[in-house]
C-alpha cells in the first residue's frame, strides 16, 4: 500500500537533521514571470537554512523574460537547449527535466513547476520529508485544485486530465498506482540516481512514464505521496488540454509496451493514430 504522509509532519530543521544527502530543486520554465520570482523567493529561505544546494531553473528561452526575472530573484539560471549536446533542440518539459541532470549538483532531486501562485516552501519539505526514510526513493505531491472562471473560484475542478484520464487508464491498467491521487504532479522529489536510471518521456507524458518506470524498479514500497494542501496555476483551454492528453496516453502506452510487465494491461495504438513519444534514454547510459 502507497503511504501517504502531510507536509505538516515534517520540519525543515528535523530534514535537515537526518537527510544527510545534499538537494538540488529544479524548476522547468516556460513564461512564467509572472510566478518566478515568488517560487525563488521561497526556496531562497530554504537555502539559507542549509536545506536546499541548488536551486536550477532550466528555462525554455522564454519571451517573457521569465530568464532574467529567476536570475534576478536568486537563481541558477541555465536554458534548456544548452544543456546536453547531441540531442538537438529540446522537445519539452520532460526533455527540460531530463537535460537538468547534466547540471545538478544534488544527491536529491526536487522538481517543482514554476507556474504555482500559491506556492510554498512547504511544498519542497513536504516531499523531502519521506525521503530521511533511507528505504524510500521517490515522492509525489498531492493537492486540491481549485477551479477559477473570471472572478469566481470553485474548491476543486482544476487537474482535468487527471480525473477524467490519468485516473481512469490507471485503474485499468496498473491499479496498484491508482493510490496517488495526482499521478501527473510536477512536484516530485527523488534520489537522483534512481532518475539516472530510467528514460525520461520528453513532452507532457514525462509525469507518467516517470511514475510506471519508477514503480517498476522500487515497488510501491519504495515510493510515496504527500499532501501538500492546494495547487493554483493557470486553466488551459480545452484544445490544449486535448494535446496534453494525447501525450499522457501515447506516453503510457508506450511505457507500458516497453516494460511488458504481466501484471499490467496494456494501451495498443495503431501507428499514426497519436502524438510521436520520443524519449531520451537513462541518463546514466549517457554519462557513463
Amino acid at each position: 500500500m502507497l503511504d501517504t504522509f502531510d507536509h505538516r509532519d515534517f520540519a525543515a530543521t528535523e530534514i535537515s537533521r537526518k537527510l544527510r544527502e545534499t538537494v538540488s530543486v529544479v524548476i522547468p520554465t516556460r513564461n512564467t514571470a509572472g510566478t518566478i520570482a515568488a517560487t525563488v523567493a521561497e526556496l531562497k529561505v530554504l537555502a539559507d537554512d542549509g536545506l536546499v544546494g541548488q536551486i536550477l531553473v532550466v528555462d525554455a528561452d522564454s519571451p517573457d523574460g521569465t530568464a532574467a526575472v529567476a536570475r534576478e530573484a536568486g537563481a541558477e539560471v541555465v536554458s534548456e537547449n544548452a544543456l546536453v549536446e547531441g540531442f538537438g533542440p529540446c522537445r519539452g518539459k520532460g526533455d527540460a527535466m531530463w537535460r537538468a541532470l547534466a547540471r545538478v549538483t544534488g544527491d536529491v532531486v526536487v522538481y517543482i513547476d514554476g507556474d504555482i501562485a500559491d506556492f510554498g516552501r512547504h511544498y519542497v519539505t513536504g516531499v523531502l520529508g519521506p525521503l530521511t526514510d533511507p528505504g524510500r526513493h521517490f515522492v509525489k505531491g498531492r493537492y486540491r485544485r481549485p477551479f477559477r472562471y473570471g472572478e469566481n473560484e470553485e474548491p476543486a475542478g482544476g487537474g482535468r486530465v487527471t480525473e477524467l484520464l490519468a485516473r481512469p487508464l490507471l485503474a485499468r491498467l496498473a491499479p496498484e498506482l491508482l493510490g496517488f491521487d495526482q499521478p501527473l504532479a510536477g512536484e516530485v522529489a527523488a534520489r537522483r540516481d534512481l532518475l539516472e536510471q530510467i528514460p525520461f518521456a520528453c513532452g507532457y507524458g514525462v509525469e507518467i512514464a516517470m511514475l510506471i518506470e519508477v514503480w517498476n524498479l522500487v515497488g510501491i514500497e519504495g515510493m510515496a505521496q504527500v499532501e501538500l494542501g492546494t495547487k493554483r496555476n493557470a486553466h488551459q483551454s480545452l484544445a490544449a488540454l486535448s494535446g496534453m492528453s494525447s501525450e499522457v496516453i501515447a506516453a503510457m502506452a508506450a511505457t507500458l509496451d516497453r516494460l511488458g510487465r504481466e501484471d499490467t494491461g496494456r494501451l495498443e495504438m495503431v501507428e499514426g493514430s497519436g502524438p510521436e513519444i520520443v524519449s531520451r534514454p537513462a541518463f546514466a547510459s549517457i554519462s557513463a
